[in-house]
């Protein structure tokens, strides 16, 4: 997989794709970015088109999400079809409508994984959070159904200060019904830009204990610009999945700030070709273009690969960068520029470092001089919100 990463990247060939089907859901979280009306989605003809295109491009690996997959009624005939072009696939749902018949279907469809979102082991807790009476009662019936054909499922629970500590009693019903658990503290705004979620986010104060948990940590490289003395070798530091983490699992990934629009991309219900679900810039529409044509000549994607690590302004500078979970996306709606930093990020990656043994750690948002560079660094891409909640390029200049 190293080698065929290192391709990918190399010829930015495509090799992931998450294809959210639809935004129609039968939960109302309140964390949610999506707007839930149906807007025109692809029909079953001109999904089952697309992903031939996907297939004929290279695409290996393919994420159905939503919204809730299951609301669409033609769901297991695109699942067919996706199997028969030998993606390798995974699932994202809230399990309420999965049967044991359902469960018995994916396993036969072959599907490698399902990640279920869990927001507590508490019904009261996850029920207020996805403003659906019982969800937490239907979603953990599933779970069971699932395991017991042998699928790989990984309860999923995004951390707001609601249910802060919720992550203990997920740890734990993970472990008792046969799932594997992820937590991510990465609440993010609207796909329009709005800042609506936002509220649901846990200050990094506030995550402290999580992140100083030892069940959840990690040992971090240590970076070369670090002495022993400053950051002991091995020490374990806190690690939590992240929706938008820029770290890699390839060597073939280094100075890229993230793989979307290298070799992972996001497509909407409708069409809209995106480098990811977080970095709503519109590369191309499907129902209008190819996607080969896409992929290999949209501008917007092209001035995406030109940008390394080391060439942004303000964190390509940064002393603590290894402990950054910087998102191009979240960049752009939250700092006004895909290339910059934003306060999130640096306040995470400062607080990372110090439970490392950093003494003092600072970002380079943080250091003096920050702001200007920020405004005048190289390479620099700005992008605005239109009238129709699109994001387009405005202009740049390398």
């Amino acid at each position: 997989m190293d080698r065929v990463a290192s391709r990918a990247a190399r010829k930015h060939h495509p090799l992931n794709a998450h294809f959210d089907l639809t935004y129609r859901c039968n939960e109302r979280c309140v964390h949610c970015y999506l707007d839930h009306e149906d807007h025109g989605e692809l029909t079953t003809a001109e999904i089952l088109r697309v992903l031939e295109e996907l297939a004929a491009a290279g695409i290996l690996t393919l994420t159905f999400s939503g919204g809730e997959i299951f609301l669409r009624p033609d769901f297991f005939e695109i699942l067919a079809a996706a199997r028969r072009l030998h993606f390798d696939i995974s699932l994202k749902t809230n399990a309420l409508l999965i049967s044991a018949e359902h469960a018995a279907r994916l396993r036969e469809s072959g599907v490698r994984s399902i990640q279920i979102s869990v927001y507590s082991d508490e019904p009261a807790v996850h029920d207020a959070i996805t403003k659906i009476p019982g969800s937490h009662e239907r979603t953990l019936a599933a779970v069971p159904l699932l395991v017991a054909q042998g699928l790989k499922v990984k309860l999923a629970c995004p951390l707001m200060p609601q249910n802060l500590l919720a992550y203990r009693g997920v740890m734990a019903l993970a472990e008792k019904l046969g799932a594997s658990y992820s937590f991510d503290p990465t609440i993010t705004p609207m796909m329009d830009g709005s800042g609506g979620p936002l509220i649901h986010r846990v200050s990094t104060a506030a995550l402290l204990p999580v992140l100083q948990d030892p069940v959840l940590s990690a040992c971090y490289p240590r970076p070369a610009a670090q002495t022993d003395a400053a950051m002991p070798s091995g020490k374990p530091v806190p690690s939590l999945t992240s929706a938008v983490s820029s770290g890699f699992e390839f060597a073939a990934y280094e100075d890229i700030p993230c793989s979307a629009g290298h070799n992972s991309v996001y497509i909407s219900p409708y069409g809209d070709v995106l480098p990811c679900v977080q970095l709503p810039v519109p590369a191309g529409n499907l129902r209008r273009q190819r996607f080969r044509d896409i992929w290999y000549h949209a501008e917007s994607l092209e001035q995406l690969r030109a940008v390394r690590d080391s060439q942004l302004p303000v964190c390509g500078s940064c002393e603590i960068r290894s402990y950054c979970e910087r998102c191009p996306g979240l960049a752009l709606m939250e700092g006004g520029d895909v290339l910059g930093a934003y306060e999130r990020a640096c306040e995470l990656a400062e607080q990372k470092a110090r439970l490392a043994g950093v003494a003092h750690p600072l970002s380079a948002l943080h250091a003096p001089g920050a702001t200007a560079r920020q405004a005048v660094g190289p390479c620099k891409t700005n992008f605005l919100v239109t009238t129709d909640n699109s994001f387009y390029r405005k202009g740049h200049d390398a």
